[in-house]
């Protein structure tokens, strides 16, 4: 496989800690890419829905954003690669987002970074076809119902590593049990909610039903931590 053929849209490249999900704490290099048709009303990244021709500039401009923008450079894998070694990122964890990141093939990216001793998770809303080596994380945290109009994928859902499912009220709970009805996952597969914004009430739910069904809860840590 040539490493050079795919070309990736990148929004933003940065190193922080997770804040997220199974691997919540974890320090790791977030790899943002360009593009979205999904449309989730909350998105708190909808700079990245559009990957349009003109916003397309050089690295060194996406690496020095000073806030989120719709820009983005396109690197291949191994100058991603190069990138990290340029940015002297020292974590070993590399979570791919978005943006739909399922929309790229990311198998020749997997292969040059874990090449180079790094792990990958993806985080995606489950409705692309997924191009990611055997040893990528993929978190899906399936999206129904959005304004895209897009189903979730019962290939995605068997390959998922975890399912982190965001709520707000118990119609987002039904929902993720007739979708786990539908596609269920594979054995042993973890399954976490995440309180929408943090709101006491959907946190209030969200860690009832964890309590009740032995599921884990999920808290966007970089906002109470304030950072990326």
């Amino acid at each position: 496989m040539n490493p050079i053929s795919t070309r990736y849209p990148i929004n933003e490249l940065f190193e922080t800690i997770q804040g997220e999900g199974f691997y919540t704490g974890t320090p790791a290099i977030f790899l943002r890419l360009q593009g979205c048709p999904v449309g989730c009303p909350w998105c708190d990244t909808q700079h990245t829905w559009d990957k349009a021709a003109e916003d397309q500039v050089e690295l060194e401009t996406v690496l020095n954003k000073s806030s989120a923008t719709s820009q983005w450079a396109e690197l291949s894998a191994t100058e991603v690669l190069a990138a990290f070694k340029q940015q002297g990122f020292h974590a070993k964890h590399v979570v791919i987002t978005g943006g739909e990141p399922a929309m790229y093939d990311l198998r020749e990216l997997a292969q040059v970074l874990e090449a180079a001793g790094y792990a990958l998770q993806i985080e995606t809303s489950g409705t692309y076809e997924l191009k990611v080596s055997a040893g990528t994380w993929v978190t899906v945290s399936p999206k129904l119902d959005m304004p895209g109009g897009f189903l979730v994928r019962p290939d995605c859902m068997k390959r998922a590593n975890e399912i982190k499912h965001p709520v707000a009220m118990q119609k987002h709970i039904d929902a993720l049990d007739n979708l786990l009805e539908k596609c269920p996952p594979a054995a042993g597969t973890i399954i976490s909610l995440q309180p929408i914004s943090q709101r006491p009430r959907a946190t209030e739910l969200a860690i009832k039903t964890c309590i009740e069904r032995n599921w884990r809860l999920s808290v966007q840590l970089h906002k109470y931590l304030h950072i990326e």
